[in-house]
């Protein structure tokens, strides 16, 4: 996929302007953010078990060379084989290898966001093999061809009709009078068409939710099964993962777990959950005859014990984004990359690039709405402030934005002025504003062109609290030494 993260602004107007799309972000609101808190709410050690999940992390981190050879190792032991790749186009390099050994025609393929890192469907396509997403949110956005808007919910940007008008389209066999736009029809009608591409696989290729020192084996989580029919049926199962999906022991990996779908999707497990060591053992009754493991670094060993070292904690559960203002406003594919969101603004600029990505770290409010519902407790607004210092650090914000930010920075350092110009900006705004609020105002079009702006009621923050609490105009408070 390359990357429009450039036009992240073009890319978030049309967002806005597009009905579908805000009527399908609206539900957003409502579903995962709701059900999470409810998750949280049922289970007493949600908090603790938050702590312990970030330590885990945090442990591994400091550990990775160590666990990842321990890793390497159990996985031979059982009979696989480790591929090291340090770029994308390694790791595909590899898994052409793999599937031109195996004489693949087609590979079946469960959701992983390192397939989409590195474009792994668009590759194989360009050499003769069929790529096929058994996810049906994956599904439905490989017919549109699409990339995914959600790490756990690909196709959430669609609507019921949207997506019955792409199999009407896609599946040309289909008989038009057919009452297909109804959520039962569709997933019928996807299984139909999947359930043969299972059964033909050459290979089965999977992500890993989790990657486990201790034993070799990957863990798979989903909600619909098709990961166990990937990796079970062909004869040939590859697995992509990125280097910080370790984890040392099976142990830490169930604690992991405990937080994973309560903050993803509001469960307290998803309905699949599967543990993968190896090929196929002489007293297996099926699984796959070769085990192959494709571990990516494309980027993130750079980030080890750099500024953004906590970033590799996130176990991409997607509760930053669900939580996200600006997500909720203008969706996934305004980012312009794989990854969206909070976490997409922090990772996506350490992977390819600042001048590529240098808006995202801006489509923040900085509200900490994501740090405080991450599983993982990852400080993305410092993260996110971070990446703004080092813009304005490298002169990449722009003459406004310098010059405006020079202007205030001359201000703020002279108080009594910043004191007296802010009462008098505080006093007009209020008597300007109409019913407490503004629908347009000189300089933030950018914000009254999508929603109003509230106008100030009442004296600064300054002025208050040199009244002292309960308006005493006299100040005797702040000289006994009151604070608020």
């Amino acid at each position: 996929m390359q990357p429009t993260s450039p036009n992240f602004k073009a890319n978030a107007k049309a967002a806005l302007a597009d009905r579908p799309l805000q009527a399908a972000l609206g539900k957003l609101a409502q579903g995962f953010p709701m059900r999470r808190a409810e998750a949280a709410a049922r289970l007493p050690e949600f908090e603790r078990l938050r702590d312990q999940a970030r330590d885990i992390k945090d442990h591994v981190l400091e550990n990775l060379d160590r666990y990842l050879e321990l890793y390497e190792a159990k996985v031979v032991e059982q009979g696989g084989q480790v591929h090291w790749c340090e770029t994308a186009a390694d790791a595909r390099a590899a898994i052409l290898r793999i599937c031109r050994k195996a004489g693949a025609i087609s590979v079946t393929k469960s959701k992983s966001m390192i397939g989409e890192e590195i474009a792994i469907n668009d590759f194989l396509e360009q050499n003769g093999i069929e790529p096929v997403e058994t996810d049906l949110g994956e599904y439905i956005i490989q017919l549109r061809r699409e990339p995914p808007s959600h790490i756990i919910a690909p196709a959430i940007h669609l609507s019921l009709d949207q997506v019955a008008d792409t199999f009407l389209e896609k599946h040309t066999d289909l008989d038009p009078n057919r009452a297909i736009r109804e959520p039962r029809a569709l997933l019928e009608e996807a299984r139909t068409r999947l359930r043969g591409k299972f059964l033909g696989a050459d290979v089965g290729l999977t992500g890993a939710n989790m990657l486990i020192a201790e034993t070799g084996s990957n863990v798979l989580v989903t909600n619909e099964g098709n990961a166990d029919l990937t990796y079970g049926l062909p004869k040939v199962h590859i697995v992509i993962a990125s280097l910080e999906k370790i984890v040392p022991t099976l142990e830490d990996a169930t604690t992991i777990l405990r937080v994973l779908a309560r903050s993803a999707t509001g469960q307290d497990m998803s309905v699949y959950t599967t543990f993968c060591t190896g090929p196929k053992r002489p007293q297996d009754l099926d699984g796959p005859e070769e085990y192959h493991v494709v571990l990516l670094d494309n980027g993130r060993t750079k980030m080890i014990g750099s500024e953004f070292h906590e970033m590799l904690r996130c176990i991409r559960c997607g509760a930053c984004l669900n939580h996200c203002p600006i997500y909720k406003s203008v969706g996934g594919h305004a980012y312009g990359w794989v990854y969206s969101g909070p976490m997409g603004a922090v990772l996506i600029p350490n992977l390819i690039g600042m001048e590529t990505a240098g808006h995202l770290p801006n489509a923040s409010t900085l509200c900490g709405k994501c740090e405080s519902v991450c599983p993982m407790r990852i400080p993305l607004p410092r993260m996110l402030r971070r990446w703004r210092q080092r813009q304005f650090a490298a002169g990449r914000g722009g003459f406004v934005a310098k010059t405006a930010l020079g202007l205030w920075a001359g201000l703020v350092t002279r108080p009594k002025l910043y004191r007296f110009l802010m009462g008098l900006g505080v006093a007009a705004l209020g008597q300007l504003g109409s019913k407490g609020k503004f629908k347009w105002l000189p300089l933030a079009g950018g914000w009254t062109q999508v929603r109003d702006l509230a106008a100030p009621a009442g004296d600064t923050f300054v002025a208050q609290y040199h009244k002292g609490p309960r308006g005493d105009q006299s100040g005797d408070l702040i000289r006994k030494g009151w604070r608020p």
